[in-house]
């Protein structure tokens, strides 16, 4: 069976949209890293969850959509969103769009994921 990224990518934003920790901690490999404009670097599963859970205790109403995800390579994908949420404490909205491409092993594990937001946030 060959691997698909693109059938990988919408399983792991399904996951995040259900907020589904365990789903989503499990994509990762031990030695991911994680780079976003908004967040910066993070390294190790570890360190990326803690972000995950951190993030999602502020915007725990967030919806996600995919515009278009598509192959960038035979093992990593990259998906263009659209994000709406509100800060849990403050209230105030929470609108991102952006890009996002995950490279994985061949173990089907997330190696690194890179995040381009369009715009600051």
């Amino acid at each position: 069976m060959t691997f698909d990224p693109i059938k990988e990518v919408v399983l792991f934003h399904d996951a995040v949209n259900r907020l589904d920790y365990a789903v989503i901690e499990d994509y990762f490999a031990e030695d991911a890293t994680y780079t976003s404009n908004g967040v910066g670097s993070l390294s190790g599963r570890d360190e990326i969850m803690a972000a995950f859970r951190k993030y999602f205790d502020d915007y725990p109403d967030q919806t996600a959509f995919n515009t278009l995800v598509e192959r960038v390579s035979p093992n990593a994908g990259r998906a263009v969103w659209s994000v709406r949420a509100t800060h849990s404490k403050t209230g105030k909205p929470l609108v991102r769009e952006g890009e996002e491409t995950l490279t994985f092993n061949e173990d089907g594990k997330v190696t690194h994921v890179e995040v381009k937001d369009y715009q600051a946030f």
